[in-house]
């Protein structure tokens, strides 16, 4: 029976919570998404510089992070000798290009989703860039670190799923049309195709067992709005569904909708031969255990009785993976805590972060063949490893 102090019994720690007497300077870059992390509470880092085009949101940035040093652009901030790594929330297709010339200025980057826009040579060019700095590269993906997800890697850890054969993840967002325009002009969003936002749901596999995704056929559904006929990304599809096989041979279904009457949600189910688990989403979470127990269906067939239950869902940031002052609640169910801490605590004790640059490729790349598969009308095509 699966119990709290049962998850807790890991026999490997997932974070580091002690302090370092190494304090981490950074600076932040972006005003919207870039506002809703603790990196002022972290007691290793100090937020030296903040940057921002917008004067509205480079003021927001400034009084959330207690931080009175101020630039109204990337290229100025990365001129500060002081930082020495830099918090990248810009527009998703600049992610590479602002990821790169960070390197360049010899600074360490954390960088929003995704770690690449579009086309894999964005992700042979971020590797290169990466590979011949010798920094420190993470991608702030929060489905890594929800709450669910670390009991997951925990279940796994112990090996409670036994084999885990099958898996589904989903990233429904109905409703995102309204980001699409601002002041009467487009957004870097507009139109954008959903699998090249695929990592809120890839993280749900790879960070859980370590898989990485090797081949995918995917379908697309468009219903002709003026939207998918006229933006820069030539996308149709409002919505886009996956299957995709794993380095383990295993299948794993991904969907990540903008459109139709579904349910918001960033959810995942595991299905072992001895246990499955289903995070929160259309119903509360839910785990199956594997019994030997004989019963009967409606027809009369045999099957067998698993003990199905709700699952106890532990509030991780209230324990001691985090240190004391990040123990409080997030956004993205808790994550942004998380992220916040393994990347100044990846920087201060000198390691490579959970989401480093492999990782980080690995949970992008899996989209943007997923989408061009989709435009080939389900074609399976091979995605890259970049180990």
């Amino acid at each position: 029976m699966l119990t709290r102090r049962s998850l807790l019994a890991s026999p490997a720690a997932l974070f580091a919570a002690d302090t370092s007497p190494r304090k981490v300077r950074i600076g932040i870059v972006g005003g919207r998404f870039g506002l809703t992390f603790q990196f002022h509470d972290h007691p290793d880092c100090i937020v030296e510089a903040v940057a921002e085009l917008r004067p509205d949101r480079l003021a927001a940035l400034a009084r959330t992070y207690r931080c009175a040093k101020t630039y109204n652009s990337l290229a100025a901030l990365l001129r500060d000798p002081k930082v020495e790594a830099v918090c990248l929330f810009t527009d998703g297709p600049l992610h590479v290009e602002h990821a790169i010339l960070a390197l360049r200025h010899g600074k360490h980057v954390l960088s929003a989703v995704p770690a690449a826009w579009g086309t894999l040579e964005q992700c042979y060019a971020l590797q290169d860039a990466v590979r011949n700095s010798g920094l420190r590269y993470m991608m702030a993906e929060t489905s890594w670190y929800r709450q669910s997800t670390i009991s997951a890697r925990k279940l796994f850890e112990q090996g409670k799923f036994g084999e885990i054969f099958y898996s589904e993840s989903e990233y429904h967002h109905d409703g995102l049309e309204s980001l699409y325009v601002e002041n009467g002009q487009r957004t870097w969003r507009y139109g954008v195709a959903p699998m090249h936002y695929p990592t809120h749901c890839t993280a749900f596999l790879t960070g859980v067992t370590g898989e990485r995704f090797t081949e995918v056929s995917c379908q697309g559904w468009g219903d002709g709005d003026p939207i998918l006929k006229d933006n820069p990304y030539n996308n149709p599809f409002w919505n886009e569904t996956a299957l995709l096989r794993t380095s383990k041979g295993h299948s794993h279904r991904l969907s990540v909708w903008w459109k139709g009457a579904h349910k918001e949600a960033e959810r995942a189910q595991w299905f072992g031969t001895r246990m499955s688990l289903a995070t929160a989403g259309w119903n509360p979470a839910t785990s199956v255990e594997h019994r030997n127990t004989l019963g009967q269906d409606d027809a009369g067939f045999a099957h067998r009785s698993h003990r199905v239950a709700p699952f106890p869902e532990t509030q991780w940031w209230k324990t001691d993976l985090l240190p004391e002052p990040l123990r409080k609640p997030s956004g993205h169910d808790g994550s942004h805590t998380f992220l916040t801490h393994e990347f100044i605590d990846a920087l201060s004790h000198g390691r490579a972060p959970a989401i480093d640059l492999k990782i980080s490729l690995a949970l992008t790349a899996p989209g943007i063949v997923a989408h061009q598969s989709a435009l080939r009308g389900g074609e399976k095509l091979p995605v890259p490893s970049f180990d």
